[in-house]
């Protein structure tokens, strides 16, 4: 029998959460269904969305400036910022719907081409000699020149007339892609990442600040219990106030209880800066009212 209670409860509260957000049956009642019983509560969800930023300085970084004219980043760079966040009511379906884990996946990264590292063989590497590191850079800048020149030519018509339609795009897509890799070798890569990530939090009628997790500049979003960040916290401002026009009614049968939501401001902040803000039904800091039912004739 607890069971079954609490099967309709949830049942029931879900059903009137999907009707009213504000208001919703308290204790047990009957109707057509038969007898159900509520207990009205708040769920929130929490979204943050942190954006990383990274830069790779790239081996030959400080030749840029005397062979391209450019100064280039000199040192690796690691940057997380919150991006955005936001909070609203988890409805019973987010709260008890359950996603499949993500699947395994595997992949291969060629040689010539990674996101978030260089080239394990040099794309100006033609020939089995080393070269010192400076004569390479002067080699690769050569090289990047000499390119800008043929896409010039092939643009302008005197490398050929043969060259033209989809042949003179995909030699234009290919000098573009060649160039690319030679100048990250001078400035470097810059990858920048997104992690989205859902906090749940359960509101308590004698608690307004709650700790959602923690955020670092340099490791992104972290665990609450890691102290090495700052907290990313939820202030619940209740405003105190009845929703107009529902008042409670005389105690005269028959009668239903209804749980009242409070009109609470929800702020998400971290840092002392706020990230979202909103104004929710909460019921935890409610009232609850005792409605007079129509008699039947």
């Amino acid at each position: 029998m607890k069971y079954l209670s609490l099967a309709l409860a949830l049942f029931f509260g879900a059903a009137v959460w999907a009707q009213n957000p504000y208001v919703a049956l308290l204790g047990a009642s009957e109707g057509a269904q038969g007898a159900a019983v509520s207990a009205p509560r708040t769920t929130l969800a929490v979204d943050v969305v942190a954006e990383c930023d990274r830069t790779l300085a790239g081996p030959y970084a400080r030749f840029a400036q005397k062979y391209l004219g450019v100064r280039a980043p000199m040192t690796d760079k690691v940057v997380w910022t919150i991006r955005r966040a936001s909070v609203a009511l988890l409805p019973p379906d987010g709260l008890f719907g359950t996603a499949a884990p993500a699947s395994s996946e595997q992949h291969t990264v060629p040689h010539a081409v990674s996101q978030d590292e260089f080239t394990r063989i040099q794309p100006d590497k033609v020939a089995m000699g080393v070269q010192s590191l400076e004569d390479a850079a002067r080699s690769a800048a050569n090289t990047i020149f000499s390119l800008r020149r043929h896409r010039i030519e092939l643009i302008t018509g005197d490398a050929g007339e043969n060259v033209f339609g989809e042949g003179l795009k995909a030699a234009l897509d290919e000098i573009a892609r060649l160039e690319q890799a030679y100048l990250e070798l001078f400035f470097g890569k810059h990858v920048v990442t997104t992690d989205s990530r859902r906090y749940v939090v359960y509101p308590q009628s004698d608690k307004m600040q709650y700790i959602v997790c923690r955020f670092s500049s340099v490791d992104g979003l972290l665990p609450e219990s890691d102290l090495s960040g700052d907290m990313v916290l939820l202030q619940i401002t209740p405003s105190g106030l009845a929703i107009t026009g529902l008042e409670e009614a005389a105690y005269k049968d028959p009668y239903v209880a209804c749980r009242v939501a409070d009109l609470s401001v929800c702020t998400v902040s971290c840092s002392g800066r706020e990230c979202a803000r909103a104004v929710l039904p909460l019921f935890e800091f409610g009232k609850t009212v005792r409605a007079a039912l129509p008699r039947r004739k």
